[in-house]
């Protein structure tokens, strides 16, 4: 599918590939905060943005790809529905962690669940039901080519 300007030396800008789905580092720069130096409320959306992108770029789905019609028509992913839990505050400097994972998949949706953690504090989690329109607003079924790289392995 293209390397996508990815090489050696970018080997871990994605984050990684785990066995119960993705796991990306982050760190907060102070554009992440607001005055106080804690992390903006709106902006863990954004570390979980990043997280469910890099997840898709892993997998092999390239949202330029997506968009550009590759797979007969010009598809994209919106998200549905979206709950978050804060449990504490990230601050500036901190090194996040932010991890991905597939809880079921669904006709032309996919439900996530993602955490953002310091270390191994969880500061805020995430369920993300997101879903694959096509050019005309309606939905589309999700490819099954895309089942086995989005379900997580089994213990």
């Amino acid at each position: 599918m293209g390397d996508h300007g990815e090489s050696a030396l970018m080997a871990g800008l994605s984050g990684a590939l785990t066995g119960f789905g993705h796991r990306l580092m982050a760190r907060v720069y102070y554009a992440d905060t607001d005055f106080s130096g804690v992390v903006y409320h709106a902006r863990y959306l954004e570390f979980f943005e990043r997280g469910r992108s890099d997840y898709l770029r892993l997998t092999g789905v390239h949202h330029t790809e997506l968009a550009g019609g590759k797979h007969g028509e010009r598809i994209v992913w919106v998200v549905r529905r979206m709950e978050i839990d804060f449990r504490g505050s990230a601050r500036i400097d901190d090194i996040l962690t932010v991890d991905t994972r597939t809880e079921d998949i669904s006709g032309a949706r996919i439900f996530m669940a993602q955490q953002l953690k310091r270390g191994e504090e969880v500061l805020v989690e995430a369920r993300v039901e997101a879903a694959i329109i096509g050019e005309n607003g309606r939905p589309r079924r999700f490819p099954k080519e895309w089942v086995a790289a989005f379900m997580p392995e089994v213990p």
